[in-house]
Order: structure tokens, then C-alpha cells, then sequence
């Protein structure tokens, strides 16, 4: 009874944690360049006496989904995203490198180029900076130019060039903060055959629908759990009182 009611426990447990997976993933349906995290049930074998068929099962993030997600015309020039696979390079805010899909930028005081959720955009030689009341323009290729708006000379002037780099979907792991690393740690080396498409956004990839469903199905084997705890509660209670008769 006492393993039963652990192998309960252990699966609603783990359901609960696929939950929030889950839930983390809705939550983030409009977060732009987001990507949906993947889970799934691993089966272990239950050791001590007994049969050797019996397994119960933890939850196990697999990874994350990487498939585009939709790309949304914004008209607003300071607006680009990924067409492709690969990322961006920003700065953490552990000082590292690291990358996101997350496109668009603002200028904070110093003239310096941010994410929107404040992290600087890197070039090949670190954050990117353009003269403070500049006009700011990003071509297809990364190049960031800064163009004066007054004087006599208004030449378009190379500021820098958005690093990205593509080091493959299975060479990259999602951290906790929502940023991309590599798994065998460093940084990845530019492409210089990427491009962006400005004046658009990339949505997230998490589809609202399957969510959803996932969340309904994760809160029915979760009852099942506590049903079968339930059970196994009962019979362990039916059983002393038998032992108790005897």
C-alpha cells in the first residue's frame, strides 16, 4: 500500500510541475520572440522488492521549441526580427554574452542600443553606441547607421553591426532569464549570411489552443493521482481494521 500510494504521489507531483510548464508557456503567448518549452514523462524503474515491470515516472524538460514564430509587420522602423534560424547577441546582465530572437531596440541617454527589456545589443565589438540626436537606421544585414540631423555634413555613418550568429538548435539551451547560451559555453562566432527584416516583430511560437489542452489533460492525471492516493488510503484503513478484528 505504501508504494502505491508513493507511485501516486510521485505522478501527481510531476504532473504539477508539467503544469507549470505549461502555464509558463501561455503566459508568454504574446511575448515576441518566445519559445514554447518542451516537457515529457520518463519512465524509472521502482527498486526493492517486487516485480521488476514496475516504473513510475518524473517529468523531464526535453528542450524548447524552436520553430518560427509568426512575423508581424509593426511599420516602426526601430522593429526587426530573425527571418531565419540563429539569434541576436545581447549582454546579460551577468556582463556575458548571450542571444535572443526578442528583435527591436530604443537609445537610452547615452546613445547606446537596448533590448526593449533594457539589455544592450552587441556588435563584434561589444554594446553598439551612436551619437546622442542621431537618427538611427538598421540595413538588412545588421549594419547600424547613425545619421546627423543637423550640420552640413548628414552622411549615413557605420555605427556598428548587430552580431548574429546561428551555432545550430541543438547547440543552445534556454537559461532561466529567457536568454539563449551555448551549451559548451563561449560565445558563438558571427554569420554573416544572416539578415533581419526591419520594421517587423517575431510573435511567440506558443500556439493558445494546444496550451490549453495540455493544461486540461495535466489537470485530469493529476485528479487520477489523487484518486489512486485516495484509494490506496482506504485500503491500507479497510486492511487494519481487518488486522484489528483478527
Amino acid at each position: 500500500m505504501d508504494r502505491m500510494l508513493f507511485l501516486a504521489m510521485t505522478g501527481a507531483k510531476h504532473v504539477e510541475l508539467q503544469q507549470a510548464v505549461t502555464a509558463n508557456n501561455l503566459a508568454n503567448v504574446n511575448t515576441n520572440g518566445f519559445k514554447a518549452d518542451l516537457q515529457s514523462f520518463r519512465a524509472l524503474p521502482v527498486v526493492g522488492d517486487g516485480a521488476p515491470t514496475r516504473t513510475y515516472v518524473v517529468d523531464n524538460t526535453v528542450g524548447h521549441d524552436m520553430r518560427q514564430g509568426s512575423l508581424q509587420a509593426t511599420g516602426n522602423e526601430s522593429d526587426f526580427a530573425l527571418g531565419g534560424p540563429g539569434f541576436f547577441a545581447v549582454q546579460a546582465s551577468d556582463g556575458q554574452e548571450a542571444y535572443t530572437r526578442d528583435g527591436g531596440y530604443v537609445i537610452d541617454n547615452t546613445g547606446m542600443l537596448r533590448t526593449r527589456s533594457g539589455l544592450p545589443i552587441l556588435g563584434d565589438g561589444g554594446p553598439i553606441t551612436v551619437p546622442v540626436g542621431n537618427k538611427v537606421e538598421v540595413g538588412t544585414d545588421g549594419s547600424v547607421y547613425s545619421i546627423p540631423l543637423s550640420g552640413a555634413d548628414r552622411t549615413p555613418q557605420v555605427a556598428g553591426k548587430i552580431k548574429m550568429v546561428n551555432p545550430g538548435e541543438k547547440a543552445a539551451y534556454k537559461s532561466e532569464d529567457g536568454l539563449f547560451r551555448l551549451n559548451a559555453g563561449g560565445t558563438a562566432q558571427a554569420d554573416d549570411t544572416m539578415r533581419l527584416q526591419t520594421g517587423m516583430l517575431e510573435a511567440s511560437n506558443v500556439n493558445a489552443v494546444d496550451a490549453l489542452v495540455q493544461m486540461i489533460s495535466h489537470g485530469r492525471h493529476f485528479d487520477l493521482s489523487m484518486k489512486m492516493m485516495q484509494t490506496a488510503d482506504q485500503n491500507e484503513q479497510r486492511a487494519t481494521q481487518i488486522l484489528s478484528l483478527s
